[in-house]
């Protein structure tokens, strides 16, 4: 990519999306392609054609998505597994006939198999049983990677994939029915420092481990991976490095100014005992993270308390 480059980011607005375009405008990057979901229905596959036959995008970051926590995964299963499916089919064809010279397809940890081994390798995929409360979003996300892949094969497409760990940042969701651990953390520990409250109950034993990824590393991974990648496999991004519920809780509580106490409500589901990414294949193309978890939650809560009012609370 030059400076130059007309470069689309399909869900700009996204925590993803927007720290893709932060670091692209940030490394000088101004030809920046984006549509609104009001804009450009990406579902739709005319209005999709159409804007690839009008715009000729040289490069495509595909990081929109119908996203949501276990309840929205396993609640709506089929608008997340028809949305998405739309979604990526309308844009990874479209770059095809439009001439695209490198699409990067952006999916998700889940498309691992529910009892792989620690850490997920790459060859993992289809190895096995996915986790049935998103099987729908991993199975359409499985598509994307396929989809890349198969292009490559039978028409020579550029077109890559790239499965983060968890990831949070500015952008990030905080409404507590549809979030994702830290996050709500993050607001549950504020909410009880301001109404001074004795405690903050969290959900199983604290004993799980999960690995996070700030979304600017993410993004920084992305825009490397972009200028530096051209394999058909799909490569991880994360840190290697995983904490305890626990772990992540005291130093959520810390961060935040909370002094009261951490309850475990053991009667409730601990979920996956633990979920690692193997990020050998990423380290080896050159490219590790920069921000550790502690400095990483010091950002995401500045970011919470400043936009505090704005967020999807």
């Amino acid at each position: 990519m030059n400076q130059e480059s007309k470069i689309y980011i399909a869900g700009h607005r996204g925590m993803v999306g927007s720290a893709i375009m932060r670091n692209l405008e940030k490394s000088g990057f101004m030809n920046i392609l984006t549509r609104t979901s009001k804009d450009l229905d990406l579902r739709n596959q005319l209005a999709v054609r159409d804007f690839f036959e009008a715009e000729k995008p040289d490069y495509v970051f595909l990081a929109a998505a119908k996203v949501g926590g276990i309840v929205a995964n396993n609640t709506y299963r089929a608008d997340f597994i028809y949305e998405n499916l739309a979604i990526q089919n309308n844009i990874i064809h479209n770059a095809y006939l439009s001439g695209v010279k490198k699409l990067m397809f952006l999916g998700s940890s889940c498309i691992y198999p529910k009892l792989a081994p620690q850490p997920l390798k790459e060859e993992y995929l289809l190895t096995g049983t996915l986790e049935h409360t998103n099987e729908p979003y991993a199975i359409a996300k499985i598509a994307g990677i396929k989809m890349c892949e198969a292009y490559r094969a039978q028409y020579g497409c550029d077109f890559i994939s790239v499965m983060p760990t968890n990831l949070y940042g500015p952008n990030d969701n905080y409404d507590l029915e549809k979030s994702h651990v830290l996050p709500a953390m993050i607001r549950k520990f504020h909410e009880a420092k301001n109404q001074c409250l004795p405690n903050v109950i969290l959900w199983g034993t604290g004993s799980p481990m999960r690995e996070f990824l700030h979304a600017d590393d993410l993004a920084a991974a992305c825009l490397y991976l972009m200028e530096n990648y051209s394999e058909s496999e799909l490569v991880n991004v994360g840190t290697g490095v995983d904490v305890t519920i626990k772990e992540l809780a005291e130093t959520v509580r810390e961060i935040v100014g909370f002094e009261g106490d951490i309850v475990w409500d053991t009667t409730k589901p601990d979920g996956t005992p633990r979920k690692l990414m193997d990020v050998s294949k990423l380290h080896n193309a050159g490219w590790r993270h920069t921000i550790d978890l502690k400095e990483g939650i010091a950002l995401a809560y500045n970011d919470f308390l400043v936009n505090h009012s704005s967020l999807r609370l």
